[in-house]
């Protein structure tokens, strides 16, 4: 892919916990640039400090070494131009899809008809349209998924973190959700950081691989992928990419 421009980097980024039991590194060393509309994906096995990083590069870490760079500068703190989507979503589950997904906007006084019709947008983009007014427990976990990825989006933001989003859905939902990720994706062109354990979910999302090592983690390679989409999870490139990669990773197989 053509780069044009960098939205972030990660440079030398080590993190330490320090308690009454001693001290633990979650992350040593860390480097890796992010390139604006690029889909990358962070692979590695799990609690290996992955989530760590993604709460560093978010704000809701500080870092014990290194440094953060956003669009050329030093940052450090919340940045409101990174967006978040979990694996536990933490919707609201008194408020209705729709109310759920115009929530930053509410927040930041954006009046009611603007929101809600950003909301709208984004509810039918997800695949969600004429489901505005149910509630999340009247939702499938798919669903509910993608009530948080139109939330996420809607607060416009210019880099989505995605925390192993898929990682409870049954396997059905999880490649329909992925193939519908992908869609939404190509229309938008956000730059996406997107964190999994899954190497074919890797290997079918992303333009590149940044694979890491057990804990503490560490870079332990970059991986370009060339195959053009959509990619088909049985032909012989994608199968020599899981190869090459499994035989590289630190994940249980």
């Amino acid at each position: 892919m053509e780069r044009l421009s960098k939205r972030l980097e990660i440079k030398d980024v080590s993190k330490t916990f320090f308690g009454d039991k001693g001290y633990f590194t979650a992350i040593e060393h860390v480097s890796l640039d992010v390139y604006d509309g690029e889909f990358l994906v962070v692979l590695g096995p799990g609690r290996c400090g992955k989530s760590v990083l993604l709460n560093i590069v978010s704000g809701l870490e500080k870092q014990t070494e290194g440094k953060i760079i956003y669009n050329g500068k030093e940052w450090s703190g919340m940045n409101p131009e990174i967006g978040m989507v979990f694996q536990k979503l933490a919707l609201m589950p008194f408020k209705t899809v729709i109310e759920n997904v115009e929530l930053s906007l509410k927040f930041r006084g954006i009046n009611k008809k603007e929101r809600r019709d950003v909301a709208r947008h984004y509810i039918d983009l997800v695949g969600l349209k004429g489901f505005e007014d149910y509630y999340p427990k009247q939702l499938s976990g798919g669903m509910q998924q993608r009530v948080g990825i139109a939330r996420a989006y809607a607060a416009d933001p210019k880099l989505l973190i995605m925390d192993e989003p898929f990682g409870k859905l049954d396997a059905q939902t999880r490649y329909q959700m992925q193939e519908d990720l992908l869609k939404i994706w190509e229309k938008e062109k956000r730059t996406i950081i997107f964190v999994t354990n899954n190497i074919e979910e890797a290997c079918y999302l992303g333009d590149r691989i940044v694979l890491l090592s057990d804990c503490p983690a560490r870079v332990k390679e970059e991986y370009k992928i060339d195959i053009p989409r959509p990619r088909d999870m049985v032909s012989r490139e994608f199968l020599d990419l899981r190869t090459k990669i499994s035989d590289n990773t630190d994940l249980s197989i």
